[in-house]
């Protein structure tokens, strides 16, 4: 399990981050996971489950790293569950993956975990600096001294008990606020807040698989302002199609600001998307969605495997072919995709057959008559014989290939339902492992 802490900075008395800080954060977050929540100063998101979906663990950890910054996060953590990795993010520390956790949870100070932060002086006083030391006093005496709360939220640090957050849901419509940090007087200025608003609007409209054709950016004047200033300002953006291009679209909103003279200084930004349309991107995979060519004029099946065997070449690009053999590791060969298919019936298949098949038979040990596989096989269903491949020699190997098996459905207490079978064609006849049952 991999989760990730974004944490936005704490001012020097301590005051969290405001609301809307978090929640553009938050909804930032969701075009990663749907599994986003917020707790205290930071955002936790769990993205084991959306890995692939975003090129593996590297890819996505870079582009966390270079885009949460400019979203105000001052800190980044990543662990196995959500609170070690907020208690890493806070101590400075930000990969918690791999090797024990206990081993770089201990020697972090007490203020890194929220519920010890009440019983700082108390446990200071008892000697305890860490959170190694705080586990290594007894869990009973911990219970009585202050909560069980106290106790749990241990445990969930360390991931020995589960966890339990609110998830953050995607809001119907777009629309975030965003506090200056000083007074802007000249309006291009004003791109350094929007562009962190159109990063939140950009993963909204990923979250949603869609895309934007107009929005707003709307400004307040300070307080202080001139009467004749009036309260703010609006501008609207469009686009010739939806996009959801957050790049594209904060060159637009420069190029328009370039043009507008602010009243008065400026000490807050809002941005809302005003239409919003469904925006179909266009798959990555090397395959179509289906066999045949759309209307669109996409590639059918035929035509992409003969693409692929170009450019990889024909002994890569295989495909199966079923051949009538009652022989079961010759009833599929694999042949170039970009030859023609021979004219043959389905395989003839009478009695039950494995999901899976081992490459080659696997020999198996005796005891007394009965085979063994993780212990004694006990046999269910059959004999079915199969017989054939008479026909099939190879003289420049000197391989013939002829086989007269009894096939039999086994129980293994270890392993499983298996498909087992016993040669006839030897003198001494022998038990092999051929399948197992899905």
């Amino acid at each position: 399990m991999r989760w990730s802490a974004l944490c936005l900075p704490v001012t020097d008395d301590a005051s969290p981050p405001t609301e809307s800080a978090r929640q553009a954060l938050a909804i930032w977050a969701l075009q990663f996971t749907p599994r986003v929540s917020v707790l205290d100063e930071a955002v936790l998101m769990e993205v084991e489950a959306s890995l692939r979906l975003f090129g593996g663990w590297p890819a996505l950890h870079a582009r966390v790293a270079a885009e949460a910054p400019a979203l105000g996060v001052a800190r980044l953590g990543w662990a196995s569950n959500g609170l070690a990795a907020l208690a890493l993010a806070r101590a400075g520390i930000e990969n918690g993956l791999g090797g024990p956790l206990s081993a770089r949870l201990d020697p972090l100070p007490l203020e890194v975990l929220g519920a010890l932060r009440p019983h700082r002086l108390t446990l200071a006083h008892i000697g305890c600096r860490c959170l190694g030391d705080v586990r290594a006093l007894p869990r009973g005496g911990l219970v009585r001294r202050f909560d069980r709360a106290l106790l749990h939220a241990l445990d969930q640090l360390y991931g020995q008990a589960p966890e339990v957050h609110t998830w953050v849901d995607l809001p119907e419509r777009f629309e975030q606020r965003l506090e200056l940090m000083a007074r802007v007087e000249q309006a291009p200025a004003l791109m350094v807040g929007a562009q962190r608003l159109l990063l939140a609007l950009g993963g909204w409209l990923a979250a949603r698989q869609a895309g934007v054709s107009a929005f707003a950016l709307r400004w307040v004047h300070d307080a202080l302002r001139a009467r004749a200033a009036g309260e703010g300002g609006e501008l609207v953006v469009r686009t010739a199609t939806p996009t959801r291009d957050t790049t594209h679209l904060a060159r637009l909103l420069a190029e328009h600001l370039a043009r507008v003279t602010l009243q008065a200084p400026v000490g807050e930004l809002c941005l809302r998307a005003l239409e919003v349309q469904p925006l179909v991107t266009a798959s990555a995979s090397l395959l179509p969605p289906d066999g045949t060519a759309d209307a669109a004029g996409e590639e059918g099946l035929t035509q992409v495997l003969e693409r692929l065997s170009v450019r990889l070449g024909a002994a890569r690009v295989l495909r199966p072919v079923l051949l009538d053999d009652h022989r079961p590791e010759a009833q599929c060969r694999w042949q170039p995709a970009t030859e023609a298919l021979p004219r043959q019936g389905l395989p003839v298949v009478s009695g039950p057959q494995p999901g899976f098949l081992l490459p080659q038979p696997l020999r198996l040990a005796m005891r007394g008559e009965r085979p063994l596989f993780q212990g004694e096989l006990q046999l269910l269903l059959g004999p079915q014989r199969i017989e054939g491949g008479w026909w099939d020699r190879d003289e420049a190997a000197g391989l013939h290939r002829n086989v007269v098996r009894d096939y039999w459905v086994a129980q293994s207490a270890q392993a499983g339902v298996l498909w087992v079978f016993q040669t006839r064609l030897e003198q001494a006849p022998a038990w092999f492992l051929h399948g197992y049952f899905a």
